[in-house]
């Protein structure tokens, strides 16, 4: 019985989790740094039907979909691709979040 409820908590930790505003167990919001290669999430841009909104903060990025971009000691480091996403977002002025 151990095992089945560590493979349901396994499975709840990967990929996107609406829910807990979390991919793969990280938290989608903090100091964020964008790189070329070895990211933890694959991002991709987009226009409409996100699954995440994202709002570009400067202090205080506490709540679902507030991110503040960094150069060094992020939370997350991301990657921006073209295809094959982890997680497509939109940038968006106010209500960050899971739509």
């Amino acid at each position: 019985m151990g095992f089945v409820a560590l493979s349901a908590r396994a499975a709840a930790d990967e990929g996107f989790n609406p829910d807990a505003c979390a991919y793969n167990g990280l938290p989608l919001h903090g100091d964020i740094q964008v790189v070329e290669s070895f990211p933890d999430i694959k991002v991709q841009i987009v226009e409409s039907f996100p699954d995440l909104k994202v709002e570009r903060v400067g202090s205080f990025p506490d709540d679902c979909g507030q991110w503040r971009f960094v150069d060094s000691f992020p939370d997350i480091k991301i990657q921006y691709v073209d295809s094959f996403p982890d997680l497509k977002v939109q940038f968006v002025e106010s209500f960050p979040g899971v739509p």
